[in-house]
């Protein structure tokens, strides 16, 4: 299908349900998709940070991306990250993505070796290039050491080079800036600005985003899908009540044991052991080195289901 343009609503970064020997549990991911279909959704971005990406083979990601583009049927769009370290390597992904009937890439700048801006701007020129789709530029300091200033990345939508951002950086000065910026920019049409955070979309939504990508909606889709609706229909009590309803179940993405575990650990094997205490997938496993949750953390999970009336 085609993307909407600007992409709006909940486009929920989905989650890989693995298998106990850690590879993809492809009915687990189809039955996630019907149950993130089902709660309202907007669209679905696969291969992000919530999808483990950065964990998975490129075979793995293969099947993710094919899987549910295949179930979906273009029921909706489906965006897919083209996430590496180097140019060559996203510029791979991208043919691969695009070629299972990805509706757009996202593309975070490139990582390990430390970049100029001139080098991002090259980066994100060569993808779309290359690119058979629009590409939206993933924002997401904390894992690629580089901060997107708002100037590159409203040059680049001015030149059509990005048809969008998913900010993941928690700098909300900065994504004000954009948001304001791609609204006055009269080159820049079409151009989608998303939020990452789960915490803070009611306030994204009011300064003119276009919509959210939060992690938590594989958890609770129909929350997120309500919370959009309410903001968009200029309901702001309603909104923020439903905000801190949400705010208090992404709580359990603290439940893990930070004298054992990283934090990456705790949040993505909540969400997961979320998904199997609500019946949607079969195993809550992570993707090594990752450490699981223990049952005591387990059970803290679905005290934060319960009291947010998901259990």
């Amino acid at each position: 299908m085609t993307l909407p343009a600007p992409l709006t609503g909940v486009v929920p970064p989905v989650c890989t349900p693995l298998t106990p020997d850690r590879e993809v549990d492809v009915p687990s991911l189809t039955a996630l998709v019907d149950h993130l279909l089902e709660g309202g959704v907007d669209g679905l971005f696969v291969l992000g940070t919530s999808s483990e990406a950065a964990y998975l083979t490129d075979r793995q990601r293969r099947l993710v991306v094919e899987t549910v583009i295949g179930h979906v049927a273009g029921a909706v769009p489906v965006l897919a990250g083209a996430i590496d370290m180097t140019t060559p390597r996203v510029l791979d992904h991208v043919r691969y993505v695009t070629g299972a009937g990805a509706d757009a890439v996202v593309v975070t700048a490139p990582f390990y070796a430390r970049t100029h801006p001139a080098e991002i701007a090259r980066h994100y020129r060569l993808a779309a290039a290359r690119s058979p789709v629009p590409v939206l530029a993933y924002d997401l300091p904390v894992a690629v050491r580089s901060k997107l200033t708002a100037d590159l990345v409203l040059e680049l939508a001015a030149e059509g080079v990005l048809a969008g951002l998913k900010d993941s950086s928690g700098d909300e000065g900065t994504f004000r800036t954009v948001v304001t910026g791609a609204r006055a920019h009269p080159a820049v049409t079409g151009f989608s600005v998303l939020t990452g955070s789960e915490l803070v979309v009611d306030s994204a939504l009011a300064m003119g985003a276009d919509g959210a990508v939060p992690g938590l909606a594989n958890v609770d889709p129909a929350g997120y899908a309500h919370l959009y609706r309410l903001c968009r229909a200029g309901e702001w009590e309603l909104a923020r009540a439903e905000q801190e309803r949400l705010c208090a179940l992404f709580a359990m993405v603290r439940v893990g044991d930070p004298g054992r575990m990283g934090s990456g650990s705790s949040a993505l094997g909540a969400f997961k052991a979320a998904l199997h205490l609500r019946g949607v997938i079969a195993c809550p496993a992570t993707a090594e080195p990752q450490i699981p949750l223990s049952a005591e953390e387990t059970a803290a999970v679905g005290k934060h289901l319960a009291a947010a009336g998901l259990l």
